[in-house]
């Protein structure tokens, strides 16, 4: 592991990261933010995912999110959304497919299933590297992202029961299996035929399916252009937590996009409901 970056904020550290993934068979690269606190004692930490097209620089330069982690004592821990090299596969034409997106998931077929492996390295590679390396507390940590992100951040929780403390989301793409993003995607890395691969990486499925957690926040802005287009499908996700005796927290926030502005005005309040879960022993 090798840092390569480290700027101070709000009287803690925004650093930066390379290392070899053995999931991804790469180079990687990460971003923490560790709060003050962390200088005297171990932290909770949150993972963010983030959405297509983005690196781990979105996040930490457009949301605001060290200041209310600072506030909190809660490290912020930022992988990237994809494996990334010359030797790495890619679909340079299209922003969906390939290099920066991912989609969190274990890819099964050629030429992808080398080095998309993000769901066992956010899942399991990183997190054991970060609290190796970080003065983070161990197995204490919760989840959220933004839209592939937030698909990311809902399988997560669901298929690890116990693994986060809590899990929320922006404008996730709550139903991949049943819209073009994750049709795409799904198509190249698991297989056409694989619907059973498909349908574990989809949170309305794996709820369908058994896979539960106490409790999800999502916002999604009403006028979000991919909520019209049916990429994110937010009322799948409802309907799949009411009839599962789910507590989803699904709030639609009238007149806010899809963008880091939507993100930067709630971004608060999820870190506070994180905090909460957090800090409960």
């Amino acid at each position: 592991m090798k840092q390569i970056e480290s700027i101070k904020e709000f009287d803690g550290f925004l650093n930066r990261y390379t290392h070899f993934s053995d999931s991804c068979q790469c180079e990687m690269t990460f971003s923490v933010y560790l709060p003050p606190q962390a200088e005297t004692q171990a932290v909770p930490a949150l993972y963010w995912l983030s959405g297509l097209t983005c690196t781990d620089d979105n996040v930490r330069v457009k949301a605001g999110a060290q200041r209310y982690a600072a506030e909190n004592g809660i490290a912020l821990v930022m992988p990237d959304t994809s494996p990334r090299g010359d030797e790495v596969a890619d679909e340079p034409d299209r922003y969906d497919l390939g290099k920066g997106a991912g989609f969190y998931v274990n890819a099964t077929q050629e030429p992808w299933v080398k080095h998309y492996q993000m769901y066992d390295y956010v899942t399991a590679e990183l997190p054991n590297l970060i609290e190796q390396n970080f003065p983070v507390m161990a197995g204490v940590k919760s989840i959220s992202g933004h839209s592939m992100g937030g698909h990311g951040a809902l399988i997560c929780a669901l298929k690890n029961p116990g693994a986060f403390r809590s899990v929320s989301a922006f404008s996730p793409i709550c139903h991949p299996t049943q819209c073009g993003w994750g049709q795409g995607c799904f198509t190249a890395y698991l297989g056409e035929k694989n619907q059973s691969d498909w349908a574990s990486y989809d949170a309305v499925e794996l709820i369908e399916n058994g896979a539960s957690c106490e409790h999800i926040l999502v916002d999604q802005g009403t006028a979000d252009e991919f909520l019209t287009e049916g990429q994110l499908q937010p009322e799948a996700l409802q309907k799949a937590c009411d009839d599962n005796g789910i507590n989803l927290q699904l709030r639609m926030q009238d007149g806010y996009d899809h963008s880091y502005h939507f993100i930067a005005t709630f971004i608060g309040e999820h870190i506070a409901y994180h905090t909460k879960a957090l800090s409960q022993k």
